[in-house]
């Protein structure tokens, strides 16, 4: 079985077996294509790698100056796809198995404190034309812990104010319910009292959808990273922060209130709360009644 195929099949693999996103299925294919570039180079098939192989490729990506965490997604992504040749018994020893991954320090996300969430939505210019847009993002991302993909995809269909619900599609199409707060809903409905007014003439194809940019369209998850950049420049907040950063301090500040750690991880959508016995389900008013409580924009 040569790379292509051995690649091609895995990708099916990923998105019909595994359901992932387009963006992780590239993710793990440019990781991939990395090693296929230097077995190529060697002559060396994928049935025929073996750990050192491996090892001299790891050595090749350090001499190029990758950094340990860059080096350890990079193996990740090759563990699964041996895995699966296994599986699919194109290999009968997995050549990653006694590999050590590169030993890499805990880098923990950059947390605002609440003083610069409130600090990050104040800086906004109310007056202008994406002023209330701009509040709402940033609050929906806080106050809901959304990833920012999840966010530009929001649709008006998916919200649910009078049950004090959002419903979100997460990584690999799960649906999930999350609570939302009053304060979240207000911004929002301040946003869409003056959506069609700014944007004048909206596609149709991105009519249900909830944050559109100044043509009427969907905005991308760069406009999104571009706007909080800004924010926080406007407010004076040195950390270089992210989407993911406003998603990362909705659970630390939920954590440190006391909330329950699987009711956080479940209102995140992360795959753990699903897929691991040990945790167990909770129920919708639950969670509501934990968001309720324990975040500080309740």
């Amino acid at each position: 079985m040569g790379w292509k195929h051995a690649i091609d099949d895995y990708v099916n693999f990923l998105r019909l077996e595994k359901s992932l996103s387009e963006n992780s299925i590239s993710a793990y294919c440019n990781d991939i294509d990395k090693l296929r570039q230097f077995a190529e180079g060697k002559g060396v098939e994928p049935e025929f790698i073996t750990r050192k192989d491996l090892e001299e490729f790891l050595s090749e990506l350090h001499e190029l100056g990758l950094n340990k965490r860059s080096q350890s997604r990079i193996l990740s992504g090759i563990r699964g796809f041996f895995k699966y040749l296994i599986l699919e018994d194109v290999i009968e020893n997995d050549p990653t198995e006694l590999l050590e991954s590169p030993k890499i320090g805990r880098k923990l996300p950059e947390v605002l404190s609440i003083e610069e969430i409130d600090a990050l939505e104040a800086a906004i210019d109310l007056s202008k034309p994406d002023g209330h847009r701009n509040r709402a993002i940033i609050e929906t991302l806080y106050s809901c812990g959304l990833r920012v993909s999840e966010l530009v995809s929001l649709r008006l269909t998916d919200l649910f104010f009078n049950e004090g619900f959002i419903r979100i599609i997460g990584k690999g199409d799960k649906e999930r319910l999350v609570p939302i707060g009053s304060k979240a809903i207000n911004d929002i409905n301040q946003y869409l009292s003056q959506r069609n007014g700014v944007n004048a003439r909206i596609d149709p194809d991105y009519r249900d959808i909830v944050f559109l940019n100044r043509w009427g369209r969907k905005l991308t998850r760069e406009m999104v990273f571009t706007i909080i950049k800004k924010c926080a420049k406007l407010a004076g907040i040195n950390k270089n922060i992210s989407p993911h950063t406003l998603r990362h301090s909705f659970a630390t500040h939920l954590v440190e209130g006391g909330a329950d750690l699987r009711a956080v991880q479940e209102m995140l959508g992360h795959e753990s709360i699903q897929t691991t016995e040990i945790y167990t389900h909770l129920d919708n008013q639950y969670l509501r009644e934990t968001i309720m409580m324990f975040h500080p924009h309740k």
